[in-house]
């Protein structure tokens, strides 16, 4: 599809999306208020085509960009933040999907899924005792040539809403050395359990709680060896994360521009007689209007140079050097805008208060949602350590690190030990 037809499309679909997105919005500050998991929304987007949007046209799908999806995932963020993330892990096993079939793997059994409305959420990280280099969920091979799985997930972001969990193990063969792979589980099967505990201040409605698995029925075909995953998946799945902080920031100024344009309450020193004609009031608008802009345009960059990844799929065996130089260039820039997404989309968020009085503080208006949700994605991948990728890059060439891990560190794991130790020689102290 050329860039005009792509752009076409993209306003085509923008225009249908419209109305469901407006219905979708109009709720979102009271699912916010009562702490209502957007359960119908999610159901209604399923059910709209949004989950096929890269899918190909004649697998049932839209065919769209990643360009095109982003700027979809920025408007669906503006109507609810929680939604594009939740649907954060369900791209990641669409363009893994996407990248198979490009390699003469035939992947349209999960093309007619994805067509058909199944989406899949993330079961990646582990909290606990975990090692940063190994897994405690399992992947066990059996007689027949399927496996179990068992084990458990938190940050399962999406999984709540879903039918599928793509989920990182570690895979144990007998007469093999243990690898990590990628299972691709039913969430519909008996020994499938998801649970919304997830206790962030922000993004409650992601559905980013703890799946476990007690020994879950994951067939052959639904494992992939870690090293053939699709190689963009972390600029992707930083990419996903931009687009929600750009709709945060969007449905910020909307709100705090309603807000001024009803009030009538005003100080007496003001510069104006009404709250919407004093000169530092519209400034600070319109400082957080332009923030909007650079952070969007950032964010739709940053799809840009992931697309050029994705266009090298078909000769990936033939130009591994291509593909990597391209991801790297994907990468980089990811992380550069995260670096410069989170400072704008945080400043505005903190900085349109200033636009009201102590009522805006009122938490039946909500406005402190859109700086929390704000914080609660900007927490996933620390922009400190972004930043320091970026200028290892530039200064010393170090490449950037991809599907990096979080987990327990050896000198953590040492500290605590010390600790325990310690604790284990001190005299026990007497009843007072």
């Amino acid at each position: 599809m050329s860039t005009s037809d792509d752009r076409a499309r993209l306003e085509e679909l923008r225009a249908a999306y419209q109305p469901l997105l407006a219905e979708i919005g109009a709720g979102s500050l009271q699912r916010e208020l009562d702490d209502v998991l957007p359960d119908q929304e999610v159901r209604r987007l399923k059910e709209s085509g949004f989950g096929a949007l890269r899918v190909p046209t004649g697998y049932g799908g839209r065919g769209v960009s990643i360009p095109a999806l982003t700027q979809l995932w920025i408007d669906l963020a503006a109507a609810d933040s929680n939604l594009p993330q939740a649907l954060r892990g369900h791209a990641a096993l669409v363009e893994d999907r996407l990248w198979q079939h490009a390699q003469g793997r035939d992947q349209r059994e999960w093309f007619d899924r994805f067509a058909a409305g199944e989406i899949a959420g993330n079961a990646w990280s582990e909290v606990g005792a975990t090692a940063i280099d190994t897994q405690h969920t399992v992947l066990t091979a059996q007689s027949d040539g399927s496996y179990r799985l068992t084990g458990s997930k938190f940050y399962t972001t999406g999984t709540i809403y879903a039918e599928w969990a793509d989920v990182y193990v570690r895979r144990v063969r007998e007469g093999h050395d243990d690898d990590f792979a990628i299972a691709i589980v039913d969430t519909r099967d008996p020994q499938v359990t998801v649970t919304d505990d997830w206790d962030g201040f922000g993004q409650r409605g992601t559905g980013s709680g703890t799946t476990t698995f007690d020994g879950a029925v994951v067939p052959a075909a639904n494992v992939l060896p870690f090293g053939e995953r699709f190689p963009y998946q972390t600029a992707l799945y930083q990419l996903n994360l931009l687009a929600v902080l750009a709709g945060i920031g969007r449905a910020a100024v909307a709100d705090f521009v309603d807000h001024v344009q009803r009030r009538e309450r005003n100080y007496s020193h003001a510069n104006a007689a009404r709250v919407r004609d004093d000169a530092q009031v519209l400034a600070r608008i319109g400082e957080a209007s332009a923030a909007v802009y650079a952070a969007e345009a950032a964010t739709l960059r940053v799809a840009e140079t992931i697309q050029a990844v994705a266009d090298l799929a078909p000769v990936a065996a033939s130009a591994p050097e291509q593909v990597a130089a391209a991801n790297e260039r994907a990468e980089v820039e990811s992380s550069a805008a995260q670096v410069v997404v989170t400072d704008l989309v945080l400043g505005l968020t903190t900085n349109l208060f200033d636009t009201l009085g102590a009522s805006g503080t009122a938490i039946s208006k909500g406005l402190d949602r859109h700086w929390r949700n704000a914080r609660t994605v900007s927490s996933h991948n620390p922009r400190i350590l972004k930043a320091r990728v970026v200028g290892g890059h530039l200064v010393n060439g170090t490449p950037p690190p991809y599907a990096w891990a979080i987990g327990r560190t050896p000198a953590g794991a040492a500290v605590d030990a010390a600790a325990a130790a310690a604790a284990a020689e001190a005299p026990v102290p007497s009843p007072a």
